[in-house]
C-alpha cells in the first residue's frame, strides 16, 4: 500500500525531546515500512525516517526563532501533499482539522487522526460542517464531545518493543513525574503525594513559554521542598533510566486527556502508573496490573504503598500484549482498507500489479 503520512512542522519526525505527536507518527511511519509498505513521510527537513521524506520545511519550526506564522508552512504543506495526492492510495493526516476543507473535494482517500482535545466549544460548527471527514480517536473517550463526527476507528498509541525497556541493573527509589508543566497536568498533586507517602519525587518536564507564569506562581514555590527534585526535559534515551528508576509514574492529570503517552512509556520499562480516573486513563491503565487509578490524593498515597502488589514484570507484558507500534500499525492497516472498501477503492499496487 502506497501511504502518505502527513506531520506537523512544529517538531521534528521524531522529535529531538518533548513532542507526542510527532513522535507516534515517527513510529507510526518506521512500523509501516517494516511492515512492508511504501510510505512517504511530509515533515520538516530535520526528521529521520527510513521511509520516504519530503521536507517541507528546512527544520522544525520550534527551533526556528525567525518564524512567527506558523500556518504560513502548514499551508505550503496542504499544497504539497495536493499536488501528489494521486500518487497514494491513503493520506493519513496528523494536522487536526486542517485538510477538511481542500481533501473533501478531492477524489484521494484521506483520513485524520485527532491527537488533541476535543472538549472545546469552537470545534463544534468545524464538525458540523464536515461531518463527512473520516476521523481516527486515540481512546474512545476522546469521542465524546463530538458524536456527529465521521468516526473511522479508535486506534491506541503504540511503542517500538525494543525502544525502552526495564533496566534491571537499577534499584527503583522514588516517584517520577514525566511530561509537561502546565496546569491541567497537576504536578502540584505529583510534589504532594510523594511527600505524604514519604518519598521523593522527580519531575522530568518541558515548560513552554505559556506556561511560565503559573509555574512561577504556583509550582516554583513547591519545588523549593527536600523531597523535590526537578530535572527538565529529557531525551528519549534518558527515558529508561529515568523511568525503571522510579517505583511509579504518578499521572495525577485533571483534564481529559486524549491519550497519555508517558503511560505506556513506563509500562514499557515495567513502571507501574498511579493514575487519575480522568480521559483515556481507563482504557490505557489496566487497574490492579500495570498500575492503580484513582480518584484522589487520598487513593494515590494508598496506591503507593500497595506497589508490591504489581510485579514489574507484570506490567511490561501488558505493555507487549496492548502498545507497542506494531499493533498500532496493524491496525491502522485494517482502517486504511476499511476506508478503501467504503470508497471502492483498489489499491494502486495492485492495478500494477494486475
Amino acid at each position: 500500500m502506497r501511504i502518505a503520512q502527513i506531520a506537523p512542522l512544529h517538531e521534528a519526525v521524531p522529535p529531538k525531546l518533548y513532542g507526542g505527536t510527532e513522535r507516534v507518527v515517527s513510529y507510526l511511519t518506521e512500523a509501516l515500512v517494516d511492515l512492508g509498505h511504501d510510505v512517504t513521510l511530509f515533515a520538516s527537513g530535520d526528521s529521520v525516517t527510513s521511509a520516504k521524506l519530503e521536507a517541507v520545511w528546512p527544520q522544525a519550526l520550534r527551533l526556528d526563532p525567525s518564524i512567527r506564522d506558523t500556518f504560513a508552512p502548514h499551508m505550503l504543506l496542504l499544497e504539497e501533499v495536493r499536488r501528489r495526492a494521486d500518487e497514494f492510495d491513503i493520506l493519513h493526516f496528523h494536522i487536526d482539522y486542517f485538510p477538511f476543507a481542500l481533501f473533501s473535494q478531492l477524489d484521494v482517500p484521506f483520513l485524520t487522526t485527532l491527537h488533541g482535545r476535543l472538549d472545546l466549544g469552537e470545534l463544534q460548527p468545524i464538525f458540523n460542517a464536515f461531518p463527512h471527514a473520516p476521523v481516527v480517536s486515540i481512546s474512545d473517550h476522546q469521542r465524546l464531545p463530538l458524536p456527529q463526527a465521521s468516526w473511522l476507528s479508535t486506534v491506541y498509541h503504540g511503542l517500538p518493543a525494543d525502544l525502552l525497556r526495564p533496566q534491571l541493573d537499577v534499584e527503583p527509589g522514588y516517584l517520577a513525574f514525566l511530561g509537561r508543566i502546565s496546569p491541567e497536568k497537576r504536578v502540584d498533586r505529583a510534589i504532594r503525594i510523594a511527600a505524604r507517602a514519604g518519598m521523593k519525587v522527580k519531575i522530568a518536564a518541558k515548560l513552554d513559554k505559556a506556561d511560565r507564569a503559573y509555574y512561577e506562581e504556583q509550582i516554583k514555590p513547591l519545588m523549593e521542598q527536600g523531597h523535590v527534585e526537578f530535572i527538565g526535559e529529557i531525551s528519549e534515551a534518558q527515558k529508561p533510566a529515568f523511568l525503571s528508576g522510579a517505583k511509579a509514574l504518578l499521572f495525577p492529570i485533571d483534564w481529559p486527556e486524549p491519550f497519555g503517552l508517558v503511560m505506556i512509556e513506563a509500562m514499557a520499562c515495567g513502571t507501574p502508573v498511579i493514575a487519575f480516573n480522568c480521559g483515556s486513563v481507563p482504557e490505557v491503565i489496566d487497574h490492579g496490573v500495570s498500575g492503580f487509578i484513582v480518584e484522589n490524593e487520598d487513593e494515590a498515597v494508598d496506591a503507593v504503598k500497595r506497589l508490591h502488589e504489581l510485579p514489574r514484570a507484570g506490567v511490561r507484558a501488558r505493555f507487549d500484549e496492548r502498545f507497542t507500534s506494531q499493533q498500532m500499525a496493524r491496525n491502522y492497516i485494517t482502517s486504511y482498507e476499511e476506508l478503501l472498501r467504503r470508497q471502492h477503492r483498489t489499491i494502486l499496487r495492485e492495478v500494477a500489479a494486475g
